[in-house]
Protein backbone atom coordinates (compact mmCIF):
# COMPACT_ATOMS: atom_id res chain seq x y z
CA UNK A 1 0.00 0.00 0.00
CA UNK A 2 2.97 2.52 0.72
CA UNK A 3 4.39 1.35 -2.49
CA UNK A 4 1.04 2.54 -4.27
CA UNK A 5 1.14 5.75 -2.74
CA UNK A 6 4.87 6.50 -3.53
CA UNK A 7 4.22 5.18 -7.13
CA UNK A 8 0.89 7.85 -7.06
CA UNK A 9 2.83 10.49 -5.49
CA UNK A 10 6.02 10.48 -8.10
CA UNK A 11 3.42 10.23 -10.93
CA UNK A 12 1.91 13.26 -9.74
CA UNK A 13 4.84 14.96 -9.11
CA UNK A 14 6.34 14.61 -12.17
CA UNK A 15 3.11 15.64 -13.91
CA UNK A 16 2.67 19.02 -11.89
CA UNK A 17 6.84 19.50 -11.96
CA UNK A 18 8.35 22.64 -11.52
CA UNK A 19 7.96 24.19 -14.62
CA UNK A 20 9.94 27.73 -14.26
CA UNK A 21 9.35 29.12 -17.56
CA UNK A 22 6.31 30.40 -19.03
CA UNK A 23 5.94 31.94 -22.38
CA UNK A 24 3.32 33.54 -24.74
CA UNK A 25 4.74 33.12 -28.43
CA UNK A 26 2.51 34.83 -31.14
CA UNK A 27 3.39 33.47 -35.02
CA UNK A 28 2.18 35.09 -38.62
CA UNK A 29 1.87 32.67 -41.20
CA UNK A 30 0.48 32.74 -44.51
CA UNK A 31 -1.63 35.69 -43.28
CA UNK A 32 -2.99 33.98 -40.41
CA UNK A 33 -1.94 34.75 -36.98
CA UNK A 34 -2.13 33.00 -33.50
CA UNK A 35 -0.64 32.93 -30.21
CA UNK A 36 0.09 30.61 -27.78
CA UNK A 37 1.47 29.85 -24.62
CA UNK A 38 3.45 26.82 -22.80
CA UNK A 39 5.33 25.89 -19.87
CA UNK A 40 8.26 24.38 -19.33
CA UNK A 41 11.23 23.27 -17.07
CA UNK A 42 13.35 24.92 -19.79
CA UNK A 43 13.20 28.55 -21.75
CA UNK A 44 13.98 26.06 -25.01
CA UNK A 45 11.45 23.61 -24.33
CA UNK A 46 8.55 26.34 -23.58
CA UNK A 47 9.52 28.64 -26.35
CA UNK A 48 9.31 25.50 -28.76
CA UNK A 49 6.47 24.14 -27.46
CA UNK A 50 4.58 27.52 -27.47
CA UNK A 51 6.02 28.20 -31.23
CA UNK A 52 4.86 24.32 -32.19
CA UNK A 53 1.14 25.13 -30.58
CA UNK A 54 0.49 28.14 -32.57
CA UNK A 55 1.69 26.69 -35.60
CA UNK A 56 -0.84 23.91 -35.64
CA UNK A 57 -3.36 26.34 -35.23
CA UNK A 58 -2.29 28.68 -38.46
CA UNK A 59 -0.87 25.95 -40.83
CA UNK A 60 -2.62 23.17 -42.74
CA UNK A 61 -1.17 20.00 -43.15
CA UNK A 62 2.17 18.54 -42.27
CA UNK A 63 4.04 20.31 -44.52
CA UNK A 64 3.31 23.82 -43.90
CA UNK A 65 3.12 22.88 -40.11
CA UNK A 66 6.69 21.81 -40.73
CA UNK A 67 7.75 24.83 -42.72
CA UNK A 68 5.91 27.43 -39.76
CA UNK A 69 8.01 25.67 -37.07
CA UNK A 70 11.39 25.73 -38.45
CA UNK A 71 11.46 28.85 -40.98
CA UNK A 72 8.91 31.39 -39.34
CA UNK A 73 9.99 33.82 -36.58
CA UNK A 74 7.76 34.16 -33.49
CA UNK A 75 6.30 37.72 -34.39
CA UNK A 76 6.53 38.26 -30.41
CA UNK A 77 7.57 36.78 -27.34
CA UNK A 78 5.75 37.32 -23.93
CA UNK A 79 7.72 35.87 -20.98
CA UNK A 80 4.86 35.05 -18.48
CA UNK A 81 7.27 34.00 -15.82
CA UNK A 82 10.82 33.33 -15.54
CA UNK A 83 13.27 32.15 -12.50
Amino acid sequence: MLFLGLVIGAVVYSTMGIQAYRVEVCVEFQGRSACRTAAASTEEQALRAAKENACALVASGVTDTIQCGSHTPPASVRWLARP
